[in-house]
């Protein structure tokens, strides 16, 4: 049984706008994170219909994007809200688990898109191909901090 760890937590407060890390953040369910512009309907892809309160990508895609492609994205760069370490996303589409005291249910893989490359300036957006995150319905809400245990129901 895998335990991964929450490494980073970023927002941006409308599309197109720097993302910004926090320390902790509030996950309201049915919304996103607090701050964030998904939760505040002023997100790039707001206007589409689908499970998108919370975002997440494992810092293994990083670190296999440097190592292998010698291509460094950090983890302001990406795009997702949370950077898990030790998680294995891929495998939680459909299935309900915990990022300290928030109960989250994955929802859908995320598509990598064009719109990476041209708000980081790099080319990665077919590098992230199956390693691109995890879109997520927050099922309980509450506070998040840096560092807290990320494990299965």
């Amino acid at each position: 049984m895998w335990r991964g760890k929450l490494l980073h937590i970023h927002i941006a407060p409308m599309a197109r706008a720097p993302m910004q890390g926090l320390e902790t953040a509030i996950l309201i369910p049915g919304e996103g994170i607090e701050g964030d512009r998904y939760a505040g309907g002023c997100g790039t892809y707001s206007n589409i219909p689908d499970i998108r309160e919370v975002t997440l990508i494992e810092v293994e895609t990083l670190i296999a994007l440097r190592r292998d492609h010698a291509t460094d994205l950090a983890p302001h760069e990406h795009r997702r809200n949370l950077t898990t370490e030790g998680v294995p996303l891929n495998h939680l589409v459909g299935r309900q688990f915990w990022v300290g005291p928030v109960l989250l249910e994955g929802g859908r893989l995320n598509t990598p898109c064009k719109y990476l490359d041209l708000v980081t300036g790099k080319t990665v957006c077919d590098l992230l191909i199956h390693r691109s995150g995890l879109n997520c319905r927050i099922v309980e809400g509450g506070d998040i901090n840096l560092g807290d245990a990320i494990r299965l129901v």
